[in-house]
């Protein structure tokens, strides 16, 4: 039983993922986001290509509907599974990150899932977001690479749920950890494998910079490291 709830949670977030909040954004303005910027239809591609509004607005949609099924997962089946809450929780939010990267009316190109991974890391356990604030926000605001950002955000999540999930702090038995710890390094290999270009790009030194308020000289870096892109 328990089996085929993981199955119904990986699915039902899958739907939910396939709300590519940046894509229909984009139509909706008359915009096909896929041709713009990095062709990526997450917030980051957003911003840059219809502004801070739009990114805003793009953000807080695939925050969404990563949170909402999550916090569902757990309304829906606490009662009947209080001892499962973070396995199913984990499995609904897996499923949207799936969904929302790989969607198959899209020809299965997406997003990259930071946001809804953010949202999964929200709804996953109150202790573990203190940290993760710190170091994606803190690497963001030194380097201006998002990308650098998001990876180690999620090399971040990995290690404190390890740490966390040893310590007992999670209430989880050893099999139920070793599961989640297994969910959580496949998310982390396909967000690595999601921006292997831009990490290429970092080694290189030419990947490009997001900046929230733009003086002039940043904004002539910013147009090198668009040519170079």
């Amino acid at each position: 039983m328990e089996f085929v709830i993981r199955i119904i949670c990986l699915f039902a977030g899958y739907l939910f993922g396939l709300i590519e909040t940046g894509y229909l954004y984009g139509k909706a303005k008359g915009v096909d986001i896929r041709e713009h910027g990095s062709g990526n239809v997450g917030t980051t591609n957003t911003l840059r290509t219809l502004g801070k509004r739009a990114g805003a607005i793009v953000l807080l949609g695939d925050m969404l509907k990563t949170f909402i099924p999550a916090i569902l997962t757990w309304v829906i089946l606490h009662p009947f599974f209080p001892e499962m809450d973070y396995i199913f929780r984990l499995y609904t939010a897996a499923g949207v990150i799936l969904g929302h990267d790989f969607p198959f009316y899209l020809k299965f190109k997406g997003g990259k899932g930071i946001a809804c991974s953010g949202a999964m890391i929200l709804s996953f356990y109150w202790g573990i977001i203190p940290a993760e604030v710190v170091i994606f926000f803190g690497i963001y605001f030194l380097t201006k690479y998002v990308s650098l950002a998001s990876i180690f955000m999620y090399i971040g999540f990995f290690v404190q749920l390890i740490v966390f999930g040893q310590a007992g702090i999670l209430g989880m038995t050893q099999a139920q950890l070793i599961e989640a710890y297994i969910v959580v390094f496949i998310l982390t290999v396909i967000a690595i494998n999601c921006h292997r270009e831009n990490i290429k790009r970092l080694f290189k030194g030419e990947e490009r910079r997001t900046y929230l308020r733009k003086s002039k000289s940043t904004e002539r870096l910013d147009m090198n490291e668009e040519v170079k892109e």
